[in-house]
């Protein structure tokens, strides 16, 4: 039999350092009473023990919830004098060690595991699930006090930028390539920012870097840490190479394929004006069908009364239609087309027509001209026809610069047949073009194989062709020549920093409004931008994110508004996320032990 002394023991071990003098449930909440025992206390000031009470007074205490109810201790604690008369502090609370803090609201017990849970998920609605009426601005504040995580000075240094505003505010990302460890977070990416972080963290031997911001990171690394060996990440290098092949705006007819005009329109000339003057009735139909059948059969040899009985025909009509030399011939009464006002002019408009005025109006204005005196409508009626039988192929949109550029720069094993077939096309009607992609091929080759000991003779073969684009982008490989054969040479890269970068952009647009600099490059920075993937819910920090998915929806890191804010629920939430921090990671302990 467990006393009821020995059960608030093993579910408050913290308790034990005070008197438990009553427990009960007023309504849903469990209310502990509790008084600290008379012992002496230091002053915080002056370390001088104490037993002198100057008066007491209850602090209510929020704990975890036992049983699916929420806990309330009431503690009565001492204000005590100082017996130091130097000392400037005349009294002082006691504070019970593992259960207190100053100005604190909650057990030190129940503020790791709020961290915790701020920390890993969107915790103002799991909060919520844990009995705890926390708000999202409280958990925020806790991550906020949260200490910056230990690390050692990094021997691999990775180096990035991400975009708060894309094209108009950026940052820099730092992390360890060797351990994939999120270092800092800093403002800009200016040359001065990153040399002074490498003054204040010497060490690193090897930086990461990418070759963005008119080389600041180049500068910026050559000033902070001149003893390091720079690497451009081969990634980058194959993005401006990209850029440099998309700048052939003067081959951009070269798309078009070579019988379309200007606007990729393909014009197929028209029928016989038989086919297309008049629409025919039914019985027209069957007298032409007629008259073509019944000359056939003439024609092999056939008499008028074995055609009369194959057809089921009378002698008479066989013998009227053998007559008829076309069938024109046999279209009378009312099947015999009738004479209209525009009959005379309509060798005008059949001219006009297949110069390519289509328009009726101007049509009718210029047959007005010459004395038409009929109507538009008869105009219109004779024209019908044509319409509907106008043969005018448009060809498929060409493809752009960007789509030819994306197959170039694709392994030719990775295009679909059709995407082979256009490019093969565009290439032989373009020798600038053939040659770009044959030196696409080649710097593909140094960059897989890391054979940067080429890259010279690909520079002289790029600079023999008319491609001021490659032009450009040679110049800048050899502006930055020691880090890009790094780069082509070794291992090393910046693939882990741009993960890091894609988890900072997904919490940057998981963030409120008011979420600016101090907090993306402070502690919550560090901690919660790092921390999950984008296959949760609610990524960014607790309480203040909006659906991933929603997220993945905006192009750039526009901020939600408040309400959108406050809107992140924590359904869907996936075990599996993969945290490397520490406290993100010992916060599963607690997940596990509530189901989720």
């Amino acid at each position: 039999m467990v006393s009821c002394d020995e059960l608030v023991g093993v579910l408050f071990p913290y308790l034990s350092s005070v008197l438990v003098e009553r427990v009960s449930l007023a309504g849903e909440t469990v209310h502990i009473r509790a008084r600290t025992r008379d012992h002496s206390v230091s002053c915080p000031d002056c370390a001088t023990a104490s037993r002198r009470v100057h008066s007491t007074y209850e602090r209510r205490l929020a704990d975890g919830p036992v049983g699916g109810q929420p806990v309330l201790i009431r503690l009565t604690v001492r204000r005590l004098y100082c017996e130091n008369a130097q000392c400037p502090r005349r009294t002082f609370v006691e504070q019970v060690d593992g259960l207190t803090v100053r100005y604190g609201r909650r057990t030190l017990v129940w503020c790791r595991g709020l961290e915790a849970v701020a920390v890993a998920l969107a915790g103002a609605r799991f909060a919520v699930v844990l009995h705890s009426l926390v708000s999202r601005t409280t958990l925020l504040r806790l991550l906020m006090a949260l200490p910056d995580p230990a690390w050692t000075p990094p021997r691999v240094l990775g180096v990035d930028d991400f975009a708060t505003r894309r094209g108009q505010h950026y940052g820099t990302v730092l992390i360890n390539c060797e351990t994939g460890q999120p270092l800092d977070l800093l403002p800009g990416r200016d040359v001065e920012t990153l040399a002074s972080w490498l003054r204040e963290h010497p060490g690193p031997e090897i930086i990461c870097r990418d070759r963005a911001g008119g080389y600041a990171y180049a500068d910026g690394a050559r000033t902070g840490a001149p003893q390091a060996v720079q690497v451009a990440d081969p990634f980058h290098l194959w993005q401006n190479l990209a850029t440099a092949v998309e700048r052939w705006r003067r081959h951009n007819a070269c798309l078009n394929p070579p019988d379309a005009d200007e606007n990729g329109i393909v014009h197929i000339s028209f029928a016989d004006e038989q086919d297309t003057t008049k629409e025919m009735s039914p019985i027209e139909a069957a007298i032409r069908e007629r008259h073509r059948v019944v000359h056939a059969l003439l024609d092999q040899g056939h008499g008028i009364r074995e055609i009369a009985r194959e057809l089921h025909m009378g002698g008479n009509t066989v013998r009227r239609v053998a007559r008829a030399e076309i069938p024109e011939q046999l279209l009378t009464g009312r099947h015999q087309p009738r004479r209209t006002q525009i009959d005379p002019y309509k060798p005008y408009v059949d001219k006009r027509w297949a110069e390519g005025c289509t328009n009726a109006v101007r049509l009718h204005t210029e047959l007005k001209e010459l004395g038409y005196q009929g109507t538009y409508r008869i105009l219109s009626h004779y024209l019908r026809p044509r319409r509907r039988r106008r043969i005018r192929t448009v060809a498929p949109a060409p493809p752009g610069v960007r789509q030819v550029t994306t197959w170039m720069m694709r392994h030719p094993d990775r295009l679909r047949d059709d995407e082979r077939l256009q490019l093969g096309e565009i290439l032989a009607r373009c020798p600038e073009l053939t040659a770009a992609d044959q030196l696409v091929r080649a710097f593909a080759q140094i960059l897989t194989i890391r054979s940067g000991q080429h890259l010279k003779d690909w520079i002289t073969a790029a600079r023999a062709e008319d491609l001021p684009g490659l032009h450009t982008f040679a110049h800048g490989l050899e502006k930055d020549w020691d880090a890009v054969i790094q780069g082509l040479t070794t291992h090393w890269n910046s693939g882990p920093v741009e993960g890091r970068v894609n988890h900072i952009i997904l919490w940057n647009q998981n963030c409120q409004a008011c979420c600016g600099l101090p907090w993306r490059t402070s502690r919550i920075g560090k901690r919660v931008a790092f921390v999950g993937t984008s296959s949760c819910r609610g990524v960014g920090p607790a309480g203040v994110g909006v659906s991933a998915s929603l997220s993945r929806r905006r192009s750039s890191a526009l901020w939600p508004s408040v309400t959108a804010a406050c809107s992140s629920s924590v359904s869907g939430i996936e075990t599996a996320i993969f945290c490397k921090l520490p406290l993100a990671s010992s916060s599963w302990a607690l997940l596990e032990s509530l189901g989720v």
